[in-house]
């Protein structure tokens, strides 16, 4: 039977000083002339070969604004690359998120619809919201666009739209005041 050792280490609280018993960490440098940031983000250096560079953020970032996957490929060739890409992907999103659409969850159903309406993106603020409401409204309005069925119909989704969204605003205000004050 081994004979048992003092020891400073008692389980909890902990006796001795943190980080004695690791190694010290190595850290890779940023490949970049001149930089001493820490190089955590690899880039390829050269299309479809192994070896890589390990950029800081910054660096990256710079790295990867000239980036151009799909350089000398045509449409075709760049649509049939995807699609290989795709089949050889391991992973797909789960079937139960599907329900849930775009968006960050923030808006409602009737608000994301409404900004299909107006053509605009998931995130966009009230401002962009009325501007674009008012030139669509003055685009399809019955006086500009004519006594056609179809500019009418547009006209009325373009007004239903910017009163499920203004509703939808005011309801979001009131409930900041009311939680605010």
């Amino acid at each position: 039977m081994p004979r048992s050792r003092r020891t400073d280490d008692w389980g909890f609280p902990r006796w001795r000083p943190y980080g004695s018993g690791t190694a010290a960490a190595q850290v890779k440098i940023c490949d970049r002339d001149g930089c001493t940031n820490v190089g955590d983000r690899p880039a390829p250096k050269a299309p479809n070969r192994p070896e890589r560079w390990y950029f800081c953020e910054g660096h990256a970032a710079q790295y990867n604004a000239g980036w151009d996957y799909f350089a000398n490929l045509t449409p075709e060739e760049a649509a049939s690359r995807e699609a290989d890409e795709q089949r050889q992907t391991k992973y797909q999103r789960a079937s139960h998120w599907q329900w849930g659409g775009e968006g960050d969850g923030s808006r409602s159903r009737a608000e994301l619809d409404a900004l299909k309406a107006l053509e605009l993106d998931t995130d966009a603020d009230m401002t962009m919201i009325k501007a674009a409401w008012r030139a669509a409204a003055k685009a399809s309005h019955p006086d500009v666009a004519g006594p056609g069925t179809e500019a009418a119909d547009r006209f009325r989704a373009v007004q239903a739209a910017w009163a499920v969204l203004s509703e939808a605003d005011a309801m979001r205000e009131a409930i900041k005041i009311k939680t605010s004050g």
